[in-house]
């Protein structure tokens, strides 16, 4: 299977100075790169040693990967352009990169940095890995790709890392959160369970018997199914975050009309859709200046 070399370039509004501070700084770098969760250099045996390192990425509560890291030298132009090379790997078996190499370049544009970095590596587990190296690469060229976008926000505005990515997962949390109800309450109480007070309060709301009612529940079932899959889709997810906001109050009002009973049940209609409504409102303010994988180019040259 051919793969392609890992690819991602950015901008930054700041000197080479700083950004090569942000970036080299072993405290600094792990704050910024979603791909490390813990970088510590290790002490060199003489001064021109080259430097190594050991790092840690979290995957979940009690599950992580520990690697190693060692610095194949620094290069600099006399244009101001700077390189860092990097050999990097992990004798663990849970993670699928084995051994990989790459580098850093900074490149001076003006008053502003071009930073880029390229990078390949080995997969373990033959034809198995590469396979699963299909999906792998693109989601860790999009956590690089990420991590970019929120060291630029980092230098240019000084908004800390720990905050974008608080916004950022909290976001994405909600969005996955309105996707499920969407697909559950499509699924289940309108297309496999056809519940009675569904079809009794699409009654009241329309002229519609009760087999056509029974019928018509289904449909909205599978409306309600595609909304929540169309939450799954980042373009999208703004715009119907919005419809939600305009959308559950009128809702609410309209399931009380049709049964008012259903205001005063246990996990009644009106918590249930104020939650999802506070819920809409957050994930919109949310949205504001959220770190995005998009900013950074991923071809050499696009």
């Amino acid at each position: 299977m051919k793969k392609k070399p890992i690819y991602v370039e950015t901008v930054i509004d700041s000197s080479i100075e700083e950004v090569w501070h942000y970036t080299q700084q072993p405290d600094l770098h792990e704050q910024w790169d979603l791909r490390f969760t813990s970088i510590t250099y290790n002490e060199k045996q003489h001064a021109d040693a080259p430097q190594t390192f050991t790092y840690t990425t979290k995957i979940m509560p009690g599950l992580s990967v520990s690697g190693w890291g060692e610095s194949k030298g620094t290069y600099e132009k006399a244009s101001g352009v700077k390189t860092s090379s990097l050999h990097f790997g992990t004798p663990q078996r849970i993670s699928p990169i084995k051994e990989g190499r790459g580098y850093w370049q900074y490149i001076p544009n003006g008053e502003r940095v071009t930073f880029l970095t390229q990078y390949d590596y080995d997969v373990r587990f033959g034809r198995l890995g590469q396979l699963f190296d299909q999906l792998f690469r693109p989601v860790i060229g999009w956590a690089t790709a990420l991590s970019f976008n929120v060291l630029a926000r980092w230098i240019e505005i000084g908004e800390k890392p720990a905050t974008q990515y608080r916004r950022f997962f909290s976001y994405y949390l909600l969005c996955f959160l309105f996707s499920f109800i969407w697909l559950y309450q499509g699924l289940i109480p309108k297309g496999l369970m056809k519940h009675p007070l569904e079809i009794d309060m699409l009654m009241k709301l329309s002229p519609l018997t009760f087999v056509q009612a029974s019928t018509a529940i289904i449909w909205v079932g599978i409306l309600e199914m595609i909304v929540g899959l169309l939450f799954l889709i980042p373009k999208l997810q703004t715009l119907l975050i919005k419809a939600q906001i305009l959308l559950f109050p009128l809702l609410t009002l309209s399931a009380i009309i049709a049964a008012p009973s259903v205001a005063t049940a246990p996990f009644n209609v009106v918590t249930f859709n104020m939650s999802l409504w506070i819920a809409s409102i957050i994930a919109l303010l949310l949205t504001k200046e959220l770190p995005t994988a998009k900013f950074c180019k991923r071809k050499r040259g696009a």
